[in-house]
């Protein structure tokens, strides 16, 4: 970057011209300084949610990360849960929030409506058994300690925005113990692997994680360690919106709009799918399905199929691989189209 433009040397006052000069030898500085100076559009959905008192990055721009911030997120509906709301400010105040909820009802989506909405980078991670702490805080590659290559978890304690973690209960132990004093009052990670070099947790640099419930179908799952659970301020819980008798007319307006579908199809296609939850919730089904799934099953319903027939190709063999399992499916939805 060359710092002898003349029309900066004109136009600049003193002040500026000594900020540029202190900025020079550091380049990160500078990108942002520039940063600052170019206000980032904001989601068509930011005025939908009451989350305009609590400003995520102050004075603060994340430009130079602008492609790691999510676009186009479609809208979240709830039964007046108001979990856009109730997560930003969760992480006005505390600066992290844990998500639990079975499967498909909307945990991730609404993370990323997060950040888009609050302009926020964010680092995803997928864990499980095989993630391991070089996943998350890095490692050498090859020779020399020049090799030095950041996991995300590190790059997030540089850069900031949100650090998602996905399927947080399905961490091994010894990774989510590394994660106790980012998550603390000392907002620290020592990279022991590193000379034992301390990195401080970015000013902008918050938390999410969410998880399934600890229970046999999904498996790998455990009870989150006492030590972290206690390091997440706020807890929130997700349901499905249609639940057996309860329907929602949102999740039934969603599903005609992105199927095109007639109303009183999407209506059945939901009723299915809510008594389906609703067994699924009672433990005599193996899975309930999401709203995405049903836009599946909707979707070839658009194109021509009968609903029961397309309901075979998506609903009935994604429910389980048992024949009798997918019978008891087939007859709730037969029920439903009778």
């Amino acid at each position: 970057m060359s710092y002898g433009h003349q029309g900066l040397k004109e136009k600049a006052d003193a002040s500026r011209i000594q900020e540029v000069s202190s900025l020079k030898e550091d380049k990160f500085k500078v990108t942002v300084s520039l940063d600052k100076e170019r206000p980032m559009s904001k989601s068509p959905l930011y005025e939908k949610y009451a989350i305009q008192k609590y400003d995520l990055h102050p004075n603060f721009s994340f430009a130079h990360l602008d492609d790691m911030i999510p676009k186009g997120t479609p809208e979240y509906l709830d039964h007046g849960q108001h979990y856009v709301e109730r997560i930003v400010r969760a992480l006005y105040y505390f600066k992290q929030c844990s998500l639990i909820g079975p499967s498909g009802t909307g945990k991730t989506h609404i993370v990323y409506l997060v950040a888009e909405l609050t302009g926020l980078p964010i680092w995803e991670v997928n864990c499980g058994l095989s993630t391991s702490s070089f996943d998350l805080i890095g490692r050498f590659i090859g020779l020399g300690k020049e090799n030095w290559v950041d996991g995300l978890l590190t790059q997030w304690l540089r850069k900031g925005g949100i650090m998602y973690l996905d399927e947080a209960n399905m961490m091994k132990q010894d990774v989510a113990t590394r994660l106790n004093p980012v998550l603390d009052t000392r907002g620290h990670l020592v990279l022991n692997e590193k000379d034992s070099e301390v990195i401080e947790r970015h000013k902008y640099g918050y938390m999410i994680i969410s998880m399934n419930p600890a229970t046999a179908e999904f498996s790998g799952t455990k009870p989150l360690n006492a030590a972290m659970r206690r390091r997440m301020a706020v807890w929130i819980n997700f349901d499905f919106l249609s639940v057996g008798e309860t329907i929602s007319p949102h999740e039934v307006e969603m599903l005609r709009k992105r199927t095109k579908i007639d109303q009183d199809t999407a209506y059945k296609i939901i009723q299915s799918g809510a008594e389906l939850r609703r067994q699924y919730k009672a433990g005599d089904l193996p899975y309930g399905p999401s709203l995405g799934d049903l836009i599946n099953w909707g979707m070839l319903v658009f194109d021509g199929m009968s609903p029961v027939p397309a309901a075979e190709e998506t609903i009935i063999g994604l429910t389980s691989d048992n024949v009798e399992v997918q019978a008891d499916v087939r007859r709730i939805i037969e029920a439903s189209f009778q």
